[in-house]
């Protein structure tokens, strides 16, 4: 049996695990298979979406984690990279700014899609991961201050309490609805990364290698860049902004699944939902008036994590 399906199957039964704990702890612990009306709406119609929606969430910023830092050959790459977070960000405050917070969902999944059709119509000449990731710095910085220019603009300042609270990343409240138009998504852009895993592991031999071997590096960068779209726009659509979780997933699995990005490309999404699962756990039993937002704690979290990776690529380059 090989790594990458041993770290899936850990990985399947510690996500069960996480799911089923869920349903379970809270500030009041229930019995998810209790008889009585009032602990059955809590555990399935509140606590289950939430926690069906945190792992869902999770596993689309693991997924497409995953297939960018194989595609750009950076194991610090994520959907920010690329711009396709900013962007799925920049919908959703048009919609919350101007008052149709309703719109919000949609508005980031379409902009998640713009951004994935600009990236990918530049990067068809793009020479190499570098010159595809210095534009998604690009189109980062423009919808930064896009997002800036609408709040400025916004007619609407009340809905600005909205807009804090949705950018600080959550699950909470989140219905079976939210969680399948997510599911959806992470679909869709699965079967997209998943047709281009062979390209993936061709890109591990170098550009000129890959398409010496007849890989079709276009075809390949476009598929990652659409289904790392749909994952994104999924993701920020119902949880806001989340971050750290597509860098940290797959580096937890290399160490079991190994290094090569298609046999990374499913352990990482059961890693990313089973780690925002476990979050979301912690920030619901954390005892504070306020629950911790979901995306703080990523970031507390992810954070220090992110560090640690990059002062050991910085370490293993200086040893070379």
């Amino acid at each position: 049996m090989s790594g990458s399906v041993r770290a899936s199957f850990a990985l399947v039964v510690f996500s069960v695990a996480a799911l089923t704990a869920a349903l379970w702890l809270g500030p009041v612990a229930l019995d998810p298979f209790a008889q009585d009306a009032a602990t059955r709406t809590i555990v399935w119609e509140i606590r289950f979406p939430r926690a069906l929606t945190a792992w869902i969430v999770g596993a689309a910023l693991g997924l497409s984690g995953a297939a960018l830092q194989g595609l750009l050959r950076n194991p610090l790459a994520d959907s920010g990279v690329l711009g396709l977070s900013g962007f799925a960000a920049l919908g959703a405050v048009i919609a919350f700014a101007f008052g149709f917070a309703f719109l919000a969902p949609l508005m980031a999944i379409a902009f998640a899609g713009i951004a994935a059709l600009v990236v990918t119509t530049l990067g068809w000449r793009a020479r190499g991961p570098a010159s595809l990731a210095l534009i998604g710095v690009g189109l980062s910085s423009f919808a930064g201050g896009l997002i800036a220019l609408a709040l400025n603009l916004a007619p609407n300042p009340g809905a600005l309490a909205d807009l804090v609270n949705w950018t600080l990343g959550s699950v909470e409240g989140r219905s079976l609805d939210e969680a399948m138009l997510a599911g959806a998504l992470l679909v869709a852009g699965a079967v997209l990364i998943l047709f281009a895993a062979r390209g993936l592991q061709a890109l591990t031999l170098g550009e000129e290698a890959a398409a010496a071997i007849g890989a079709n590096l276009g075809h390949t960068r476009a598929l990652v860049i659409l289904g790392a779209a749909a994952c994104t726009g999924g993701a920020t659509a119902v949880g806001g902004i989340i971050g750290f979780v597509g860098v940290a997933a797959p580096h937890l699995v290399r160490a079991i699944a190994g290094h090569d990005p298609a046999r990374l490309l499913i352990p990482s999404a059961l890693a990313g939902g089973a780690l925002l699962v476990c979050a979301d756990i912690v920030v619901r039993l954390l005892p504070t008036d306020t629950e911790l937002k979901l995306g703080v704690a990523a970031a507390l979290i992810g954070g220090p994590v992110f560090a640690l990776i990059a002062a050991r690529l910085a370490s293993r380059g200086g040893d070379s």
